[in-house]
């Protein structure tokens, strides 16, 4: 039986036989085993997708995965690696805390998990100004090199749509905002969950509440990290104008008030899922939806991680989440948002956080001929309706769940 999660905003309380209580850290993952992968290349279709497995403690939550997007992803420009399931096993603390003594550097490799369970990156790409290979997989760098590139600059050619891309050992990963996760448009909504962090705490979107300890007007979180205006760099690539300012993440500077969001990119707040208030990381994009250094995490972590290596054993007993499985939904009708409509080559579809689950999506050209399905798409998830083998002209789109259909015309230049 497929088994699929809602967002935790949808199903805050469940009932469950277990005395630990359930909580978004542990209702925010999409459990989806059966949804197979869409892989613009490499012919891998037949990945399973999503979160496989979610148990949880009192005081632990693991999540199995394979670091593979239920999405279309691909191709990426100049990148010949190709997604692979990873087989991950990953750990969270359920009651997460500051570090106050010495917060942790982000290393290479996962630092957290997106809510499909793709591996979140932090914002270096691994290597050195001089091209040499980061020699750390944890920690601040010691090696005297320093200037650390930008992933975002020095990979992002090769991200695809959603601005993700795999890695050598075929993990695909982002190492900034994931556009096809969420609806990183809608500024007039507290952006959901999108993932947690290794060290326990919740990554959200784009937007968060204006006053941080107060619901209400919504706005989109600033980084605090500034761009230098040094001409040089110590010990590093020179000149400028053969690496321009921004090409090295050591180029921004960490300037306390400029921005929203603190040096680890994140503040301590009340959301819609956390109304007593918890700390939270949020992505940082600008107005016209780009990345904003540092991306997601700030260099370091603000609390304990879990784990640093994303295949550490589950260890029990622990309580499997089944998601929806227990709980009937609400009634609700299709919501959804198409953009860019017009389209040149991607539409992406956001279901509403407030739409039935379980929607089948259907494109049609003017003939009546079934082009395209998507299927069992879900609230607060976004989806690629790829159109770039499609002439142009009009289509229509068909959307069926909950025993209500709705139709919208998509017009391919």
């Amino acid at each position: 039986m497929k088994k699929t999660l809602l967002f935790a905003s949808l199903f805050f309380v469940l009932a469950m036989k277990t005395n630990a209580q359930v909580g978004p850290d542990i209702t925010s993952w999409i459990i989806n085993p059966d949804s197979l992968a869409n892989i613009d290349t490499g012919g891998n279709q037949g990945y399973e997708s999503n979160v496989l497995l979610v148990q949880y403690s009192a005081s632990k939550v693991y999540v199995t995965c394979n670091s593979i997007a239920n999405y279309a992803v691909g191709p990426w420009p100049g990148n010949p690696n190709v997604p692979a399931p990873q087989y991950f096993d990953c750990e969270f603390p359920r009651n997460p805390s500051q570090d106050t003594a010495h917060a942790i550097w982000t290393y290479l490799g996962p630092i957290g998990l997106w809510s499909n369970g793709v591996a979140i990156y932090n914002q270096k790409d691994a290597h050195y100004w001089n091209n040499a290979s980061s020699n750390f997989s944890m920690g601040e760098d010691t090696s005297g090199t320093g200037w650390n590139r930008n992933a975002l600059v020095y990979e992002g050619v090769s991200f695809d749509n959603c601005l993700g891309h795999p890695d050598q050992s075929g993990c695909y990963h982002n190492h900034v905002n994931p556009k096809c996760l969420y609806n990183d448009a809608d500024s007039t909504h507290h952006s959901p969950i999108i993932g947690y962090a290794f060290d326990g705490f919740p990554i959200y979107g784009a937007y968060g509440y204006a006053s941080a300890m107060t619901p209400g007007t919504v706005k989109r979180m600033h980084s605090s990290y500034v761009l230098t205006t040094d001409t040089t760099r110590a010990g590093g690539p020179h000149p400028i104008s053969t690496y321009p300012l921004g090409n090295m993440c050591e180029d921004y500077v960490y300037t306390p008030g400029a921005g929203d969001l603190d040096y680890y990119n994140g503040r301590y707040c009340v959301t819609p899922d956390y109304p007593s208030g918890t700390y939270a990381y949020f992505v940082t994009i600008d107005g016209n939806l780009n990345p904003v250094y540092p991306f997601v995490l700030g260099p370091k972590y603000y609390g304990y991680p879990a784990s640093t290596h994303p295949k550490n054993p589950v260890i029990g007993p622990d309580t499997t989440y089944y998601g929806t499985t227990n709980v009937k939904a609400p009634a609700a009708n299709i919501k959804y948002q198409v953009v860019p409509n017009p389209v040149d080559d991607y539409a992406y579809i956001y279901m509403d956080l407030s739409s039935v689950n379980n929607v089948k999506g259907s494109l049609y050209n003017t003939d009546g001929r079934l082009l395209k399905t998507i299927d069992y798409m879900q609230p607060s998830m976004a989806y690629t309706l790829d159109m770039s083998d499609l002439p142009a002209g009009m289509y229509m789109l068909s959307l069926q769940g909950g025993g209500k259909t709705v139709t919208e015309k998509i017009v391919k230049k």
